[in-house]
């Protein structure tokens, strides 16, 4: 910024393990947007490593930086990202087309990951016909019909209300109990503590990293 050097993050290092439930909360320039964008792939860090499933992510092509994020990481957000004339069907499916996979078991499949969010009777409709927190099941099959190593979901009950956020939370909670590892950004106390870890962040370092058993 002008002449002075900011770092978005500063000295951070932590391991997460294959299953846990990870939160990342802070203000607003803390770092944990650009920390879940490292882990998820989409930006490189200037220096230092970052490892994923033990494969270094550090100056690589951006083809094989694609394959990785489709086949490896699912990616929820706050604001669904659904392609409003497709059906949830078309939705859920829309990954496996870039991973070559044929219409007939990109269907079965996508049908499969909505059943599994519950909307198995819903894979006909467009998200216009949707409640919010439906859309945001067609957006945690899609992101889960790759059977991707790591679930991550920025701000994922942001756009909800209340009673729909500890709905969507339940069914996290579901799926990391299924052995799913997740890793959420938010900035709401109550949704944090749906996590089994909470890394706090300010000023592009790791303030606080707290673990325990979520109620």
């Amino acid at each position: 910024m002008g002449s002075s050097i900011v770092k978005a993050l500063n000295q951070v290092s932590l391991r997460i393990s294959e299953g846990e439930y990870v939160s990342f909360m802070g203000p607003s320039g803390s770092g944990k947007t650009t920390l879940m964008n490292i882990i998820g792939c989409l930006d490189l860090p200037t220096n230092g490593t970052y490892f994923l499933n033990g494969k270094s992510i550090f100056n690589i092509e951006a083809d094989e930086m694609a394959a990785i994020r489709n086949n490896e990481i699912g990616f929820i957000f706050q604001s669904f990202n659904l392609l409003p004339r497709s059906s949830a069907l078309e939705n859920v499916a829309l990954p496996l087309v870039y991973a070559g996979i044929s219409k007939e078991d990109r269907l079965e499949r996508a049908y499969q990951s909505l059943e599994k969010v519950g909307l198995g009777n819903r894979v006909d409709h467009k998200p216009s016909e949707l409640s919010g927190g439906q859309q945001q099941r067609v957006a945690i099959a899609r992101a889960l019909v790759n059977n991707p190593s790591l679930l991550l979901a920025d701000e994922p009950t942001g756009a909800l209300d209340t009673k729909t956020s500890y709905e969507i939370m339940s069914l996290f909670e579901e799926l990391h109990l299924k052995g799913h590892s997740i890793v959420m950004v938010t900035h709401e106390e109550e949704i944090a503590a749906y996590a089994k870890r909470v890394v706090r962040m300010r000023d592009g370092y790791i303030e606080k990293d707290t673990f325990h058993d979520a109620e």
